[in-house]
């Protein structure tokens, strides 16, 4: 820092033509400049100035120093130049990660939009159902569908998370339609299982949050392949709405039990804690959080396009 102030020093003494009128600019005394000049000839061991009570002039070597100092000057005010208009607008590429199914529905089909407004920016979608090391893989923005425990992280909420239990109206013609928790144990209930262990679904009931394990002829460790099920009539299923919400507004499926609804764990954008967050981020991650609060988007499902 003490070095490049005695140089800046310099170049306005020599632009002012005084070491007076330099002080006056800064609101110092002149002494001061004195000293910062006498301690860069003495740092680089040369005389740059010939200073007498009238005038200065620059000695050769002051000549050719001045230029290269004039450079470096100007080079330093365009970068910061460019460092600001940088952080003006998005630029850069962009690393997101979603788990797989939310991703296909609710990213990938707003990323044309987002990147048609920030044109400077280039955008990498990860999909898939682990939870991602967002520090050492590089990630700068994870979208989660959990609750946050993680407190090296910052987490913004980009919209709530209902879940449902849904069926089509063929299939609850034909079993007849639950009216309370127990009615669950005469229906075909299609249900996250892998290794023949099963999640269980959650609800409210009594005041208190439940899960119960329930029982049907299928499972699979895929949502979309449950979405696929209860969609052909096979049984009941506990969705998301952002999965089924087209659904319903279209009339394939409907929801039972709303009674019992259970708060969900919500939508999340988390990236790293920086002092700092690139542009391209706080951009990306409001646009998201905008398009999902749209009225009726979950319930039209599927990707609305922003603006419309």
């Amino acid at each position: 820092m003490g070095q490049f102030r005695q140089i800046s020093t310099f170049v306005d003494v020599v632009a002012k033509g005084s070491l007076s009128a330099a002080a006056r600019a800064e609101g110092i005394a002149p002494a001061v400049i004195g000293r910062r000049l006498d301690a860069l000839e003495q740092r680089l061991g040369v005389k740059l100035l010939q200073r007498t009570t009238r005038k200065l002039a620059l000695t050769n070597e002051g000549a050719a120093f001045l230029e290269d100092c004039q450079r470096i000057l100007t080079e330093l005010e365009d970068a910061e130049a460019a460092v600001a208009e940088r952080s003006a607008r998005a630029t850069g590429h962009l690393l997101v990660s979603a788990p797989a199914g939310f991703g296909r529905q609710h990213v990938a089909p707003l990323l044309p939009s987002f990147l048609s407004e920030h044109r400077d920016v280039r955008a990498t979608l990860n999909l898939n159902d682990r939870v991602v090391d967002i520090i050492g893989e590089g990630v700068d923005v994870a979208i989660r569908i959990a609750s946050l425990s993680d407190s090296s992280l910052v987490g913004v909420k980009l919209a709530d998370n209902q879940r449902v239990l849904v069926a089509t109206p063929t299939y609850l013609k034909r079993h007849g339609t639950p009216r309370s928790l127990d009615d669950l144990n005469k229906h075909n209930c299609l249900a996250i299982s892998s290794d023949g262990s099963q999640r269980g679904w959650t609800f409210r009931h009594e005041g208190k949050i439940v899960t119960l394990k329930v029982s049907g002829n299928m499972g699979c460790n895929d949502g979309a392949v449950l979405h696929d099920w209860v969609l052909a009539g096979r049984g009941l299923a506990w969705r998301s709405m952002w999965e089924v919400g087209g659904d319903i507004e279209a009339g394939r499926l409907r929801t039972v039990l709303d009674e019992y609804a259970a708060p969900g764990n919500d939508i999340y954008a988390v990236f790293a804690q920086r002092n700092h967050l690139p542009l391209r981020i706080r951009a990306f991650v409001d646009f998201l959080r905008r398009t999902y609060a749209q009225p009726g988007y979950w319930r039209n499902g599927r990707g609305l396009t922003p603006g419309v």
